[in-house]
């Protein structure tokens, strides 16, 4: 898709300019553009699914493409994000600028977008370096708890995704779980485990309630320490590779 001056001139992503934390083994700068499919109640980034505020301060394509130019001799990767970033027109053109300047791209996504996946892995130029997906919870809750669309077969999206990643090498991808009471539980990790690679790293971050897509998350309490050390030791049953972060 052909891109006008214009569009790569208008405000497009949040930018962050160095991070020590978005990508494994790099000193990196991450985006997070606008849009999404999900809308994941406990959500904090409100703004990139929503209509952003107009005082938001977001970074042009072309603003980014100089950052990353300016910055080559600090940062080697280039994390997008969203949002959901598969949706986005700049994520293909973004990919192919960031390698074009030496760059390794990790790609941060929530695998409910299979074809869009594929498309980006199989084209040489657009082939993320590194996957990231998130897991919500279990496959068939996705529907009445975080979709718009409530018709799609969401299992069946996420399988094809997760077998997409997976063809990865285990040190270039991993997968994600927001510990968040009354999304996700102890059967809900069993369920997760059995669709992930054996070999996955699989990340869980605590939840927090602020700020939540839904008010009324704002007001449950997360996990005590006790009980999310019980959710990532039922995970680590199933994959050696799961931790808290």
């Amino acid at each position: 898709m052909e891109l006008s001056e214009e569009k790569l001139d208008s405000p497009a992503a949040a930018l962050i300019k160095t991070t020590l934390i978005d990508f494994p083994g790099r000193v990196a700068c991450s985006i997070f553009l606008h849009g999404c499919n999900l809308r994941c109640p406990y959500c904090y980034n409100r703004d990139l699914v929503l209509t952003p505020r107009p005082d938001a301060t977001l970074a042009s394509a072309n603003e980014i493409i100089a950052h990353l130019e300016n910055r080559k001799k600090v940062l080697t990767g280039f994390v997008i994000s969203g949002g959901e970033a598969l949706l986005n027109p700049l994520t293909s053109y973004l990919i192919k600028k960031a390698k074009n300047a030496g760059y390794k791209v990790k790609l941060d996504t929530n695998g409910t977008l299979p074809d869009l996946l594929e498309k980006l892995i199989e084209n040489p130029e657009t082939r993320p370096d590194f996957i990231a997906m998130d897991i919500k919870t279990s496959p068939q809750k996705y529907a009445s708890l975080l979709c718009q669309n409530k018709n799609e077969n969401y299992p069946e999206l996420l399988n094809r995704s997760i077998k997409l990643i997976s063809a990865y090498q285990p040190e270039c991808r991993e997968f994600r779980t927001v510990l968040v009471p009354t999304i996700v539980s102890e059967s809900d990790i069993k369920e997760i485990a059995q669709i992930l690679p054996s070999d996955a790293s699989w990340q869980f971050a605590r939840f927090r309630n602020e700020n939540c897509l839904d008010p009324k998350y704002n007001s449950i309490l997360p996990y005590l320490d006790t009980e999310i050390e019980k959710l990532v030791n039922t995970a680590k049953q199933f994959i050696a590779g799961a931790a808290l972060r």
